[in-house]
């Protein structure tokens, strides 16, 4: 290697993997990291960034995003989503296969949306594909035009165009995602349960947030991830739930595991952050499905979280126009849409809520954001670690430095998010993709780099 064939180097950072913390510097060529350790200063790059001071943290994978093109665009789009992910350190995202218009459950629906995301995305991605009654035919087209998995609802999504799976939709396409060893993941709640309670107190006039929380109880969770790991007991079909509310529901997936049933866990910023008390206080800007829990519930997935039973953190950033978030003259706060705009902020609620109120080690936080989303999806270790031979994806923190989060500060469609006027420790300064920085310090730096599907 010649002298000066560096593109980047990165020097005297604390450099974070899911083993360990340690000083050093690391140098990129060709997109990818090509030495660790430390470097000669008389060793030249196209760009130097000097990270003392800093941690360096493998890109965030964001697994769990609702960017909603084509179709909804004007809900949030792969511009303005992949510029906030940026933001908040992602280098790669998962995106869903609804709320887009059409939805990703055809070969259609996936061509449409990896055209958009590879001319508006500045970040890597990869795309979930659906599985809904009617489309078993088409899994295994879309498994071969390169989906990431596949995403069933089994309750009812909210959108026409993706109904919910039934039970045998549901068994038959396991059986079919498991011969094409891909992975199903699962928004797991009850159907039966959730409709006849949110019908039930609809009937009575109870329509308050307390009452909508009351109509998807955590039972209703761990009815359906029960039914859901038994299917995938039989099947042998790879399970991934998302978006689980309480330690609660944790305990059976854990239990799950310790079978041999192959299945792991997401959670979500928000459900380790928010409580019902906030819910009421921020009203529709706070709804989400599964609800936000009580106060023990939010401490149980903590409790979870440290003990290895999580998996996978996922933002599952679902925005909607903010006319939807608003109540009507009755207060109906059923009728709100339900989903939480999070993209930006999941590594600041990790290190502020995790690393410093809790004292969850940063080697955790990042094995939960970057190195468990790798390996379960396929791209460990050419992302989700800092090795030589990984992709240069890389973001730079400042932890002794603090911000409140300002509706200015959010790069998404709508500025509207339940941790504006919050207060975090930590800073994302520079988030890296692939050598190339994106975002340095407040500002989208490169708007020409292309993300690539993974």
């Amino acid at each position: 290697m010649k002298e000066s064939s560096y593109d980047l180097i990165i020097r005297n950072g604390q450099i974070v993997t899911e083993d360990g913390i340690f000083q050093g510097d690391i140098a990129v060529c060709e997109q990818k990291i090509v030495q660790i350790g430390s470097i000669p200063s008389g060793r030249k790059a196209k760009l130097e960034i000097d990270a003392f001071g800093l941690h360096v943290l493998p890109g965030l994978i964001d697994t769990h995003v609702h960017f909603n093109e084509p179709g909804r665009t004007d809900w949030e789009g792969f511009y303005t989503g992949s510029r906030s992910l940026a933001a908040g350190g992602v280098t790669t995202f998962f995106d869903m296969p609804l709320n887009s218009s059409p939805p990703t459950t055809s070969t259609y629906g996936f061509q449409v949306k990896k055209e958009a995301a590879i001319q508006k995305s500045i970040l890597d991605f990869g795309l979930w594909g659906g599985l809904v009654p009617g489309n078993l035919d088409s899994l295994e087209h879309l498994k071969d035009l390169g989906v990431i998995g596949f995403k069933g609802f089994m309750s009812d999504s909210g959108i026409d165009e993706f109904p919910h799976v039934d039970d045998c939709t549901l068994f038959k396409g396991m059986q079919k995602i498991a011969r094409l060893g891909s992975i199903l993941a699962l928004h797991a709640e009850s159907d039966v349960i959730t409709k006849q309670l949110a019908d039930w107190y609809k009937s009575q006039g109870n329509r308050t947030a307390r009452d909508y929380v009351a109509s998807r109880p955590v039972i209703s969770e761990i009815e359906a991830v029960g039914r859901a790991a038994a299917y995938a007991e039989i099947t042998g079909c790879k399970l991934h739930i998302v978006h689980a509310s309480s330690g609660k529901v944790i305990k059976y997936i854990s239990e799950a595991k310790q079978r041999g049933v192959d299945i792991t866990v997401e959670t979500c910023p928000h459900y380790l952050s928010f409580t019902i008390e906030d819910l009421e206080r921020l009203g529709g800007m706070a709804k989400c499905a599964p609800p936000l829990r009580e106060r023990e519930d939010v401490e149980s997935l903590w409790e979870a979280l440290k003990s290895g039973e999580i998996d996978i953190i996922g933002s599952d950033h679902s925005p909607s126009p903010p006319a939807m978030k608003v109540a009507s003259d009755n207060g109906d706060f059923f009728s709100l849409w339900g989903g939480i705009s999070g993209a930006q902020t999941t590594l600041n609620v990790m290190l502020e809520e995790g690393y410093w109120r809790r004292g969850i080690p940063l080697e955790v936080i990042v094995r939960v954001t970057a190195t468990n989303p790798a390996k379960r999806f396929g791209l460990y270790p050419r992302k989700g670690t800092i090795a030589v031979g990984s992709d240069a994806d890389l973001t730079l923190v400042d932890l002794q430095s603090s911000f409140v989060l300002k509706e200015t500060d959010l790069l998404y469609r709508h500025q509207q998010s339940p941790y504006i006027g919050k207060s975090f420790r930590g800073i994302v300064t520079h988030t890296i993709l692939r050598g190339r920085v994106v975002f340095q310090r407040g500002e989208i730096i490169d708007s020409n780099i292309s993300g690539q599907i993974v």
